[in-house]
């Protein structure tokens, strides 16, 4: 019976993990994203709420996961507040994760994993309560996914630190070296502990700005960058302002804008810098489609704005009719 119950056990680890490593393995090839075969991928998907929020909410859930799918999504990023992985504990944030990676996995979407905190992490100030972390929980953070999903092909990426920003130097300084610094310290403890999730590392000015990195890159190879160029951040015409600020990064790295969105003036939870109109979504997506840029929307809820949708009929709200299109348009490829 002994032996009977030790298969079992072993036969049912075994099967999770396959189960959680269905996905083709992605890696960074020059400037893309590939398949371990080599081929190319651009990735266009959708931000969801944090996974404590939409636990509370009733909707952390498989079907949750499908609507994503339905969608049109090809990836889904989960931001983790520091505040609600300490309310839940590392052992309840992980249970909740492994079920979102689970579903994502049975659903053939790729995972982001945020650290989403906005401020200066070098002199620990932070824009809201909720953001507050330190530079050990941040580091302990990423030994923590590190260790946990190593080995995990679905978990394709770390985004290191969500929103990097002084707030014009109310957050105190932080130069880009030593930004630099601690961006290429997380990517070390990430790969000493074997996982080769791809790190993606956000600039400045509330991960906008990316020109440093045309004479100071990151320091390790197999990296990608974000930035997240919402419509106010600029003024029309937005292409060659993208360009200097951003966009010529996708030359040489793959690029990621791991939140992208707007929302008109009148909308529930207009707020600067997302208040546009459609004009933007065509001008981002076309301008990402020319370029080989993948991007994720902000946001699949139906409070956190802008959102994607109004109420848990998922009815799409303005920015959500218009990204529920482009994404079923761009991924079954009706679009180039």
């Amino acid at each position: 019976m002994k032996y009977i119950l030790t298969y079992l056990l072993l036969l049912a680890l075994s099967t999770n993990v396959l189960a959680q490593a269905t996905l083709k393995k992605i890696k960074v090839e020059g400037n893309q994203f590939v398949t371990e075969e080599g081929k190319p991928v651009v990735f266009r998907g959708l931000n969801v709420a944090d996974p404590d929020n939409l636990l509370n909410k009733g909707h952390w859930s498989k079907a949750f996961f499908q609507e994503v799918k339905n969608w049109g999504a090809t990836i889904v990023r989960f931001p983790v507040h520091p505040t609600t992985w300490r309310k839940q504990g590392k052992d309840n944030y992980l249970k909740l994760l492994d079920d979102g990676v689970k579903w994502a996995t049975e659903l053939g979407l790729y995972v982001i994993i945020d650290w989403h905190s906005i401020g200066n992490l070098r002199t620990e100030m932070y824009q809201a309560d909720m953001y507050e972390t330190t530079q050990k929980e941040t580091f302990e953070f990423w030994r923590t996914m590190a260790k946990h999903f190593k080995g995990n092909t679905t978990v394709a990426f770390f985004e290191l630190f969500n929103e990097p920003t002084v707030y014009n130097g109310q957050l105190g300084t932080c130069t880009w070296a030593q930004w630099k610094e601690f961006n290429e310290e997380m990517i070390g403890i990430i790969r000493a502990h074997g996982n080769d999730a791809i790190p993606l590392v956000a600039g400045f000015n509330w991960a906008y700005d990316l020109t440093p990195v045309k004479k100071n890159p990151i320091s390790a190879p197999g990296i990608a960058y974000v930035s997240h160029p919402y419509p106010m951040k600029r003024p029309k015409p937005w292409e060659d302002k993208w360009t200097a600020d951003w966009g010529f990064v996708a030359k040489k790295y793959p690029m990621i804008l791991t939140e992208i969105g707007f929302s008109g003036a009148e909308e529930v939870g207009a707020h600067v810098p997302v208040i546009s109109d459609e004009s933007y979504g065509e001008a981002i997506t076309k301008y990402t489609a020319e370029r080989g840029i993948s991007w994720v929307g902000w946001v699949f809820d139906d409070r956190w704005a802008p959102r994607m949708f109004s109420d848990w009929d998922f009815t799409p709200t303005r920015q959500g009719k218009f990204f529920k299109k482009a994404l079923l348009e761009f991924n079954s490829g009706s679009k180039p």
